[in-house]
């Protein structure tokens, strides 16, 4: 009788390395992959996370962790791990220290949904809060001979206060506590659940951190000792035999087996798919490009995503992921636009990532949901525009300039000379107008009165949670739960794919457009540019200060440590 071999079935313990954050590449992007070559893939990870506990071959995860992560990274990989641990499935994080580089507390954090957490002997654990560092130019200007002359709408719009004072107001550091304390008393409670503490206990630790490491054993922060080979060997205990690492990016579900659709051969469930679009970076005219001074989200290439979005009858609905602090007004609006016809189409599902703030927020206020993390940054309704004038030090440094000029006001916006007080009143009036218009259009999108939007404006950053009891966003979620949403309202199976709006290869994005409605007309090649800059040296000074040419949605940034 022939003898029948059956192949052993490979299996797989899943590995995460968070020395360093993982990077959302845009798949719309496919150059991306070569700059981001060695990182690892934040979206793909995710995905594992939350449908490898189903797949028999995994029987487990562990994780190098320490490193520093954004909140909103660490929160979307924290709820990955938990998912993960629900499928019964042992969990394992080590780390060498949390303590070595600012923001480990983040990575604490993460580490606390873990079902076991190692620390290496001579490590501590640095639970030592989480704060906001806030860096005001004025002085350093004042001795430049350089003078901001800066328009703000209103008090919380404090983009223009970072250059313009030399410490904060009072509603400044009002809204900044604010943000700080909505994000640590996040942490303190996922610490409490993760490692079964009452949360005063937690806060106790924190005030008193660091924590050496065995003292961190002790008070429960950490389950053992060791070092990497010995939690790895203590893994392989749990799960038995020799599994393979693998890192959970490169992880591919089992592919399912093909059937008749409709009269055609097919993958149940394939017919229609989710479109995303994604707004990265700061928001201006044109297209998306990368610069020295980072990523840019054009006009003209988002727009021409959503056109595609709402053209293509296979995209039942769309996700559109903003992770912007906004930019120029113009291009917001030209963005919202789009966003609202798309709407009207299909539906449309925002995620957020690590900010969507002021232009990062008109642009997702028309969206039928909006899903945020706790510690996405967003609202921050407000303007704020003007010029930084050169005057003084041109003066000191010896240089003199002549101007002719036809028109009362044609050089409003040069750097060269201050407003007068009739150009003072129309900057006012431009920036009332556009505050008002912002004001009108999310009260409009979110279906609410202007008061009620009025009173959580005024240039206020709120975080995701905080958004919700604000009403300027509607659940709290990463881009899976956005994901969720937009397939359940699309009509969608649970799991149909999601898609660019625009998939074009490599070399198809160099090929001549037939017209301007040809998505080549629109995209850029991902490859690196140099910005294009007048010579005026005081808009060479604003652009290095992050200022605007004119009135501009943005928020400062803002970096959680």
């Amino acid at each position: 009788m022939a003898r029948i071999t059956v192949p052993h079935r490979r299996r797989i313990l899943l590995e995460l390395d968070l020395s360093t954050a993982p990077v959302e590449l845009d798949p719309a992007e496919p150059l991306a992959r070569l700059r981001q070559r060695g990182r690892r893939d934040l979206r793909a990870t995710l995905r594992a996370l939350h449908e490898a506990a189903d797949d028999p071959r995994v029987v487990g995860l562990v994780a190098r962790v320490g490193g520093p992560l954004p909140w909103s990274v660490m929160q979307e990989l924290r709820a990955g791990v938990r998912a993960f641990a629900a499928g019964g499935k042992p969990t394992l994080a080590w780390a060498q220290t949390f303590a070595e580089q600012p923001g480990a507390m983040a990575g604490y954090v993460l580490a606390t949904a873990f079902d076991e957490l190692w620390l290496q002997p001579g490590g501590e654990v640095g639970l030592l809060g989480v704060a906001l560092e806030t860096t005001f130019l004025r002085g350093s200007l004042d001795k430049l001979g350089l003078q901001p002359q800066l328009d703000q709408r209103h008090e919380y719009k404090n983009a223009a206060d970072t250059i313009m004072r030399t410490e904060y107001t009072r509603a400044h550091r009002e809204a900044l506590d604010r943000v700080v304390g909505s994000v640590f008393d996040d942490a303190v409670e996922a610490i409490a659940q993760g490692r079964r503490l009452d949360p005063a206990q937690v806060r106790t630790l924190v005030d008193g951190g660091p924590t050496l490491a065995p003292a961190a054993r002790d008070a429960g922060l950490v389950d053992r000792l060791g070092y990497r080979d010995e939690a790895l060997a203590a893994m392989r205990v749990r799960v038995g035999d020799e599994p393979e690492l693998l890192f959970a990016d490169r992880w591919r579900p089992r592919r399912r087996p093909l059937r008749i659709v409709g009269g055609t051969l097919g993958r149940p469930g394939r017919r229609g798919h989710v479109a995303l679009v994604t707004i990265q970076g700061t928001i201006d005219s044109g297209r998306s490009r990368r610069g020295l001074m980072g990523r840019t989200a054009g006009s003209d290439t988002v727009g021409a995503a959503l056109r595609a979005a709402a053209a293509d009858e296979r995209a039942r609905a769309v996700v559109l992921r903003v992770d912007s602090p906004g930019g120029s007004a113009v291009a917001s609006e030209t963005i919202w636009r789009e966003v609202c016809l798309l709407q009207r189409a299909k539906p449309v599902i925002v995620a957020m990532g690590a900010v969507a703030a002021s232009g990062g927020y008109y642009v997702a206020c028309p969206a039928d949901r909006i899903v945020a993390l706790p510690a996405t940054l967003t609202g921050s309704i407000g303007v704020f525009g003007g010029k930084v004038v050169v005057q003084e030090l041109m003066t000191r440094l010896g240089l003199s300039a002549g101007s002719v000029q036809r028109g009362a006001h044609a050089r409003m916006f040069s750097s060269r000379r201050p407003f007068d007080e009739d150009e003072k009143t129309n900057l006012a009036a431009g920036l009332d107008a556009i505050y008002d218009d912002f004001v009108g259009k999310v009260a409009q999108g979110r279906g609410r009165s202007t008061g009620q939007i009025e009173a959580v404006a005024r240039g206020r950053v709120w975080t995701g949670r905080d958004a919700v009891a604000a009403g300027l966003v509607d659940e709290l979620g990463g881009l899976r739960d956005a994901v969720r949403l937009a397939r359940a309202r699309g009509g969608l199976a649970p799991d149909a794919p999601v898609r660019p709006a625009i998939r074009l290869g490599p070399l198809a994005r160099f090929g001549r457009p037939r017209n301007s409605a040809d998505p080549r007309a629109s995209t850029g090649s991902g490859l690196p540019g140099i910005p294009d800059r007048t010579a005026d040296l005081g808009a060479e000074l604003g652009a290095l200060l992050g200022l605007p040419a004119a009135a501009t949605l943005r928020m400062p940034p803002l970096r959680l440590c």
